[in-house]
């Protein structure tokens, strides 16, 4: 009975032995691999911002005001809230947040917005005039 209690002592040693080999191999793997999934995010990124489309401002303005975004963020696109500009999110943030909204924003789907008239109103959104400093500001002095 010695003999078997110790062959089965032994077993359970190679088999811990062995778990802990699989997860030190795996958690290396994963560390390896992690850098390489950066880079192409990075590349992703750099692709999806070449890829932001040349829209026409004045259009987006046009389109901007006809189905009531100035509602929400204002005349200017920064004096409402949430704010868009002068500094917009990427365009494909910009395109997800249309046509797939956070709060309590409705969805512009392409049957209401074409892409073409988001990178539009993207254009427009871009041209928004920074805030004025409080500084230049003659009532706050």
């Amino acid at each position: 009975m010695s003999r078997l209690r110790r062959d089965s002592e032994g077993i359970k040693r190679a088999r811990f032995l062995l778990a802990g080999i699989t997860a030190t191999l795996l958690v290396g793997v994963l560390m390896l691999a992690r850098p390489e999934a950066a880079a192409q995010s990075k590349d992703d990124a750099g692709q999806k911002a070449a890829s932001t489309p040349a829209g026409n401002a004045a259009n987006g303005k046009a389109i901007y005001n006809k189905i009531g975004c100035w509602e929400c963020h204002g005349r200017d696109a920064q004096s409402g809230r949430p704010t868009l500009g002068p500094a917009a999110m990427p365009f494909a943030a910009f395109m997800n947040q249309l046509r797939t909204p956070r709060e309590e924003m409705p969805p512009y789907t392409t049957k209401v917005l074409s892409d073409a008239e988001v990178a539009d109103i993207y254009a427009f959104v871009k041209t928004a005039p920074p805030s004025p400093k409080l500084e230049t500001i003659p009532l706050l002095h």
